[in-house]
């Protein structure tokens, strides 16, 4: 087990001083496969989903890469979706952030031959609809919805949401999940933060300091909790107001320890990226797959089971 530990962490280095490019080319005469995401350099959550596609090309045996748009243009993305199926990979694995953009380059690549894994963003339905083999991610309103229940049940009736990826249509659906377990309508609880640290903090502040009766903070991954995090502690209320995030990170996991942040939902970006990579391999050797689409989350994460989480956040969790 520490041998294989050494082994992961040693990827993870690899990976980590990458952001595009071949990430594992010891095999290039075998199978290779490209994964395409929408997220931008800055998104230091995606590292995990790096070293996810990394570990698999090592233990399968094949060429893996990952692209996706230095800034998170999603026009942008849909060129290298494009470029990567020129390219004639044996299979493609990508995130579909918004459907009207994306669906159009991933069914070329489909009518190609080329096999294609939709992770991460998008629905069973949309991926299916495109003519991917399966979807393996968490769907996104029933884990809003389940953490909207959890959240009525320890007594609160108002939220903000905090959106730092507001184009991303399916991730919003994680506000309505959370509005309709609660009982009570989205409205206006949803706020467009933008990705800039300092901009995500002072909207936060502004908005509960016009919005006083909020009971709740819900952020939607790293971008958006670390400035929550911020603003929350300028503020005074650290600790006070009910804070739930979904995804992981450094500063969630110190925040769940602390009892900033109640609870963190790991929809586990690392079986994102190394499952569909050891499918299409298995189904290109042996025509062997999955029967079903893979939910890889939600999980929630609370402070009464941090040590395997707070060891591998950021690279693993």
């Amino acid at each position: 087990m520490k041998q294989f530990i050494k082994t992961v962490a040693g990827v993870a280095i690899g990976v980590a001083l990458a952001t595009t490019g071949v990430v594992s080319s010891a095999y290039a005469e075998g199978e290779k496969y490209i994964l395409v995401s929408h997220a931008p350099d800055s998104d230091s959550w995606w590292n995990t989903i790096k070293n996810g596609i990394a570990l698999a090309g090592e233990q399968m045996g094949v060429e893996v890469e990952y692209r996706n748009p230095p800034t998170g243009d999603l026009a942008d993305m849909a060129r290298i979706i494009e470029q990567a199926a020129a390219s004639n990979p044996n299979g493609i694995i990508t995130t579909l952030a918004d459907y009207d953009v994306l669906s159009g380059p991933i069914r070329d690549a489909v009518d190609q031959g080329i096999n294609v894994i939709i992770m991460n963003s998008g629905t069973p339905e949309q991926a299916r609809d495109v003519g991917a083999l399966m979807f393996v991610g968490q769907p996104e309103y029933d884990a809003g919805f389940a953490a909207g229940l959890r959240a009525k049940g320890d007594g609160i009736g108002s939220f903000v949401c905090v959106n730092h990826v507001i184009s991303n249509t399916v991730v919003a659906e994680r506000c309505r999940g959370f509005a309709d377990g609660l009982g009570i309508d989205l409205g206006d609880s949803m706020m467009d933060s933008g990705q800039d640290p300092a901009e995500i903090k002072n909207r936060v502040m502004a908005y509960l300091s016009a919005n006083p009766e909020t009971e709740a903070v819900l952020t939607l991954g790293p971008t958006g909790a670390d400035p929550t995090i911020l603003a929350l502690e300028e503020m005074g209320l650290s600790g006070e107001i009910y804070f739930g995030t979904f995804d992981l990170g450094t500063e969630i996991v110190k925040g769940i320890k602390s009892g900033v942040i109640q609870w963190g939902i790991d929809q586990q970006p690392f079986l994102q990226a190394y499952l569909p990579v050891v499918i299409l391999t298995n189904y290109d050797r042996y025509g062997v797959l999955p029967g079903n689409n893979i939910n890889s989350g939600p999980g929630f994460v609370t402070k009464d089971a941090l040590a395997k989480v707070e060891e591998f956040a950021g690279e693993y969790r």
